[in-house]
């Protein structure tokens, strides 16, 4: 009797390992979750009250079996949404061979539409556009994170590493106009494995109080951000945790399979108790894959904000 138990519980566990496999790797990464917060901003200038910003990060374009259809559909659906920016928020690379052109010409041509739409695009690198899998890794390829940077900003990219800009007014495409008016500064910091990231030296080019959005790649850099300096934060690099045995709404068991040891986990959506007060947190769950091309309750992101000054 307990031999014939024991196999039952076993055939069941195959069984729900099986269903988790399917789901995993054949339905859930090929399903786009679309998140909308309103997100108050002090001192919004009125010409971006009511503007919605696009947020999107890890497309992780090389990985075997790689999301690259769902990168297309999320580039399509941000398009018909016409936002009046799109901010990625990096690790636009998996593991690039030792000639990476192919993988970022691949990402050039799917980001491309958004440029070609006249939708406002900036970005951030993250460590695997330095081929930097982990905290672990001792050096960093720089001419990778170039050439990476200067395939984005052909297309029309922004990619921002420690520095701030005056977002474009909306309907004016022009950048001159959005400095001379009351401006929206976006600040945007660098890879934090690599040790790019130097957000007091990208905070330093706002004007005191100026209204301002802040993207990194990895949420570990929120921390240093002084007190009331990043209303709205945007990150990546936790991909929700990829792999959650159990659904929302419950307390998520996660295969860690974008962290090391060493790392703060905070995993996806608006990240409580940390950070400095007047702070504020949202980690997007991104659209590509570590280590494996599963996701489990971790569904590809489009966060979708639309600012407004607080009430």
């Amino acid at each position: 009797m307990k031999q014939k138990t024991l196999k039952y519980i076993l055939l069941s566990l195959l069984g729900v390992l099986s269903t988790y496999g399917i789901w995993g790797l054949a339905i859930e990464p090929y399903l786009i979750d679309r998140e909308e917060y309103v997100a108050q901003i002090p001192d919004l200038p009125s010409s971006w009250q009511g503007k919605k910003i696009g947020l999107i990060s890890d497309m992780q374009v090389g990985m075997p079996l790689g999301n690259t259809s769902t990168i297309r559909r999320i580039v399509k659906q941000l398009i018909e949404e016409r936002p009046a920016a799109v901010l990625i928020a990096g690790d636009f690379l998996y593991e690039p061979g030792k000639n990476p052109t192919e993988e970022i010409n691949k990402v050039a041509e799917l980001v491309r539409p958004l440029t070609q739409a006249d939708i406002p695009t900036y970005a951030v690198l993250g460590n695997h556009d330095y081929r930097m899998k982990n905290s672990k890794a001792t050096s960093n390829d720089e001419p990778l994170a170039t050439q990476m940077r200067q395939a984005l900003e052909v297309i029309g990219v922004q990619v921002l590493n420690n520095e701030a800009v005056a977002l474009e007014l909306p309907g004016t495409g022009n950048q001159a106009e959005a400095i001379a008016n009351q401006p929206l500064y976006l600040v945007g910091i660098g890879a934090h494995l690599p040790k790019q990231d130097k957000p007091l030296v990208a905070l330093a080019q706002v004007p005191k109080s100026a209204p301002r959005l802040v993207m990194m790649h990895n949420p570990n850099t929120f921390d240093a951000l002084p007190p009331s300096t990043a209303p709205l934060a945007v990150a990546g690099h936790t991909h929700g945790g990829q792999i959650n045995l159990l659904p929302f709404g419950l307390t998520p068991v996660w295969f860690l399979l974008t962290y090391d040891e060493e790392e703060l986990v905070h995993d996806a959506g608006w990240i409580e108790d940390y950070g400095q007060p007047g702070n504020h947190l949202y980690v997007n769950r991104g659209i590509g894959f570590s280590r494996v091309p599963l996701r489990i309750n971790a569904p590809p992101e489009i966060t979708i904000f639309t600012l407004q000054p607080p009430s």
